[in-house]
């Protein structure tokens, strides 16, 4: 392989793309942990093999952009992609990391609705940063992410009252409290990155 010591624009959008293809994987292989909570130690360990990635995709993304003399949009975006994408799958470890570590006898419903609008999130996002190059079609996507961040408000909002009617006891509305704020945080992350990509493609309208 011929050593570059200034990488290419492309190279960024290529690790920016494994960045999103990974946070995926992530999400995917939390969702595949809640909806059938079973062999759970197995199931975390694919999250976790994910959050080593995303950081090893992330470093490499920040040292491209130490030795780039000139990068395809504003260094400071390009920081706040890369440790953006990164929160998002280091909060998607954490929620898999505390239902390894809490008693969970029943899966909560809205647990599961939340993971499941992060994972349609994920997706838009790979087709979000698969079109970032080209920096076309890409208001359609941003919307999307939008309202599925709605979408996860309206959840959130819904489990907290659920949680505290006096349906559970105090030691479960403590445990998933914390989940599902999370959870909720997790998703707001990915909406943090795609007003990144907003900004982005006001510069460079």
């Amino acid at each position: 392989m011929r050593f570059r010591l200034v990488p290419s624009n492309d190279e960024f959008f290529e690790q920016f793309n494994r960045a999103a293809v990974n946070l995926q994987t992530s999400i995917r292989a939390l969702r595949g942990l809640v909806e059938d909570f079973t062999d759970v130690d197995t199931k975390h360990a694919r999250v976790r093999e994910a959050e080593k990635v995303g950081d090893q995709v992330t470093r490499d993304i920040l040292h491209n952009l130490d030795t780039t003399f000139v990068t395809p949009f504003d260094r400071e975006d390009i920081h706040a992609l890369a440790e953006g994408l990164d929160d998002v799958v280091d909060g998607i470890y954490h929620l898999s990391e505390v239902l390894t570590l809490v008693p969970i006898h029943t899966m909560l419903p809205e647990f599961r609705e939340q993971v499941a609008v992060i994972d349609e999130a994920s997706s838009v996002l790979v087709e979000l940063f698969g079109g970032l190059a080209a920096m076309k079609g890409l208001k359609p996507l941003l919307e999307r992410i939008d309202g599925l961040e709605t979408a996860g408000d309206q959840i959130y909002r819904r489990t907290l009252g659920r949680l505290f009617s006096g349906e559970f006891d105090a030691l479960e509305v403590l445990k998933w409290k914390d989940l599902v704020e999370s959870a909720e945080d997790t998703m707001d992350k990915i909406e943090d990155v795609s007003d990144v990509v907003a900004a982005i493609l006001v510069k460079h309208a």
